[in-house]
């Protein structure tokens, strides 16, 4: 274990992140490292702050020495415009996680992306990538279509009760991956294509514990199909539990908050994360035990 006299002060600014565990992942690897680190939520629920104000968060947070600081909803795509260089696939997703701040400047990353990536390769090896539905394309979303692309699904149907916001991401990734169909689908439309698709995922915040129930009615699911959800809170989500139920293949929410996580902590330490310790972490902090599956599917990420 190396000891180093640096020491981190990082924040995580969202709505309703008091209870997050990244900071307690993020804690348990700095000290496997030896360094001094401290995260801190700043839960705009909790100081009475609207997403809008995540600039000015951001500015303050920089005068008082943080380090950095991860964003969650509903500010991950609010926080572009308070930026001074976002790296270029944050800037094509248009969606920011993490902010490094260096020399005074706040520079933006999107870990998410890379997370899901991840977490899809090792959770769900060999899954069928012929066309998935996605419900959510927010924040969240945008990272997980462009993971979802990146693994090569070849048919992505977005869902979004904001069917504008998802057309506009629809047109941004057909354009980068050509080799894939990506459409909008109203609410109305996506029963159906649920039905036949060969995976779907929920990237909105239906699930966690302030936002119970489903994206969609699980009754459509079949056996035959894989699930993700990027909710981690609680991780046995109702659409999880029903989709294990169902003998899907799943994918739960946990595999991106590890995945971010690792890949923020290196961006702010500049040290190499141990992937498998914090998955153990993670799992540990909800109560469960790592299992040999476990052990295998983490290296293989």
């Amino acid at each position: 274990m190396s000891t180093r006299n640096e020491s981190f002060l990082i924040g995580l600014i969202g709505d309703g992140i008091t209870e997050s565990l990244t900071p307690p992942m993020h804690e348990r690897e700095a000290d496997h490292h030896g360094v001094r680190y401290l995260y801190r939520p700043v839960d705009l629920t909790v100081i009475n702050r609207p997403g809008s104000d995540v600039g000015e968060l951001l500015r303050a947070g920089r005068d008082l020495g943080f380090n950095g600081f991860n964003i969650t909803h509903p500010c991950k795509q609010i926080v572009l415009e308070h930026l001074d260089e976002v790296d270029p696939q944050a800037a094509a997703i248009e969606a920011v996680n993490t902010v490094l701040i260096r020399d005074d400047k706040f520079i933006g990353y999107n870990t998410d992306c890379s997370g899901f990536t991840a977490g899809f390769r090792a959770g769900l090896p060999g899954a069928n990538l012929e066309r998935v539905v996605q419900f959510g394309s927010g924040g969240a979303g945008s990272a997980v279509a462009e993971a979802l692309l990146t693994v090569g699904v070849q048919r992505l149907d977005l869902v979004d009760v904001d069917v504008a916001r998802a057309a506009q991401r629809a047109a941004a990734l057909a354009g980068r991956y050509p080799g894939a169909v990506v459409e909008t689908v109203s609410p109305e439309q996506a029963p159906e294509l649920v039905k036949g698709a060969s995976g779907v995922v929920n990237a909105t915040p239906v699930g966690m514990h302030h936002h119970p129930g489903t994206p969609f009615d699980t009754a459509l699911l079949n056996a035959q199909q894989w699930i993700a959800d990027v909710v981690y809170l609680p991780l046995a989500t109702e659409l999880v539990t029903a989709a294990k139920a169902l003998g899907c293949q799943v994918l739960d929410g946990g595999h991106m908050a590890v995945g971010q996580a690792v890949d923020a902590f290196r961006l702010f330490t500049d040290l190499e994360p141990d992937r498998q310790r914090m998955r153990d972490h993670f799992l540990s902090l909800t109560g469960q035990a790592p299992v040999a599956s476990e052990q295998q599917a983490g290296a293989a990420l």
